[in-house]
């Protein structure tokens, strides 16, 4: 799924066998975006809402930005690390 060899970025080689497989790297890269957007939605209700902030409300705002900082994080290293290309999946990615 990378696009990397769409772009002319990919030589086709295999990664250094020590390197992070793509599925620990996109786990890894979306669980640390998980804090990071939780904690800048968070910040944006409660400059959006000012002292209208309610707790449910900023929850939610949190929650929707954890899902979607992650998400995307997550969907950009799929797409643009080298780690992800399929060649380097077959080889090291071992399904669990």
């Amino acid at each position: 799924m990378a696009l990397r060899r769409f772009f002319g970025f990919s030589d086709g080689e295999l990664m250094r066998s020590d390197a992070k497989p793509c599925s620990r790297l996109m786990r890894q890269t979306a669980g640390i975006c998980t804090v990071g957007g939780g904690l800048g939605f968070w910040i944006l209700c409660r400059l959006h809402y000012g002292p209208r902030i309610t707790i449910p409300r900023s929850l939610r705002w949190a929650a929707c930005g954890a899902v979607s900082v992650s998400s995307t994080t997550a969907l950009l290293v799929c797409l643009f690390s080298p780690e992800c290309e399929p060649q380097n999946i077959a080889a090291y990615d071992k399904g669990k």
